[in-house]
């Protein structure tokens, strides 16, 4: 197997054409057709259909795409770890960042990269916590912020924040409480909560039976921030999330938000890498310029309801 085979095989996965394929890594249609062939006898699998226009993926074909492209992510890594110019550091990140993060995160993120590391190109992904982790574990990522939910012992992690769950409602809702609530009232009203296992939704159901309470009263498993903010609007539940990514409705008076309490229901923020795959100098320069913003926005209160978990060591710096 040749990494010009992976990177052949990708561009005809992009552009569903051999033809297309072939111009844009600039090879003849017929050398490229030539090395998929050895590439799928090397498989024992056909990696696509061939269809009257253009091909598409098998099943053998969806499943080693992820793989190629890892393979070929951590070669560029590699060649940037020794060519890094005159000590500045070079390379291309990728950064997962759940929906429900990505409000008070991605933008900081974004500039401060920019500003502390020119050279270094950040990609950000929003995804589904859920469908980061795959990502994660295969190399598609280099880094992502995830939930510690206790299954996260695959990762190196290094925690990033604690951050406060409300119920949160339509400022207008006759059910909704005027001051805080308790975790038993707060699982009765009807709830709109990600689908299960992304988001609150395991903290939620977790605290209800460790607190010995009902299952929570969810009348939409809805993932999406937009479209979960759209039913809140619309008057069709609660939810319970950090303010975070309704703050603009928070702001506005269209949504009100009151603490869990006597009980406190939180999540914690981790950042994360493989431990199979070795972490690249951007990678590495990312995350500690992550964990730094992180605090900054801790400190001055721009991430609400978000108390910073101090830690002495950069991320994945071993001592």
């Amino acid at each position: 197997m040749e990494l010009r085979q992976l990177r052949y095989f990708l561009a005809i996965a992009e552009h569903g054409s051999f033809s297309k394929a072939a111009s844009s890594v600039h090879v003849a249609q017929s050398a490229l057709s030539h090395q998929l062939a050895q590439l799928e006898d090397e498989l024992g699998q056909p990696l696509f259909h061939r269809l009257p226009r253009g091909v598409a993926l098998t099943p053998a074909g969806r499943a080693f795409h992820p793989h190629a492209l890892s393979i070929l992510r951590q070669v560029e890594d590699a060649r940037h770890s020794v060519t890094q110019a005159e000590g500045e550091t070079v390379g291309k990140v990728i950064f997962g960042i759940p929906h429900s993060v990505s409000q008070a995160l991605a933008l900081p993120l974004l500039k401060a990269v920019r500003t502390a590391l020119p050279r270094v190109e950040l990609e950000l992904t929003e995804e589904l916590t859920g469908n980061l982790i795959p990502q994660l574990r295969t190399g598609l990522i280099h880094l992502a912020v995830l939930f510690d939910d206790g299954q996260l012992d695959e990762f190196r992690c290094h925690p990033l924040l604690e951050e406060a769950l409300q119920l949160i409602s339509p400022a207008e809702a006759p059910d909704a409480p005027s001051g805080p609530i308790s975790l038993r009232d707060a699982l009765r009203l009807p709830l709109i909560l990600p689908a299960s296992p992304h988001g609150v939704r395991p903290i939620v159901e977790a605290a209800a039976k460790q607190a010995g309470r009902a299952a929570p009263n969810v009348v939409a498993d809805i993932s999406s921030i937009s479209i979960l903010r759209t039913s809140l609007l619309a008057g069709l539940g609660h939810t319970l999330l950090p303010p975070m990514p309704l703050l603009h409705e928070l702001e506005t008076g269209k949504l009100r938000a009151v603490p869990i309490a006597p009980e406190h229901l939180s999540r914690r923020l981790m950042l994360c890498t493989s431990r199979q795959i070795p972490a690249s100098a951007a990678t590495l320069a990312v995350a500690h310029v992550a964990q730094t913003l992180v605090g900054q926005l801790c400190a001055d209160g721009s991430w609400r309801e978000a108390q910073l978990i101090a830690t002495e060591s950069p991320p994945f710096i071993e001592n």
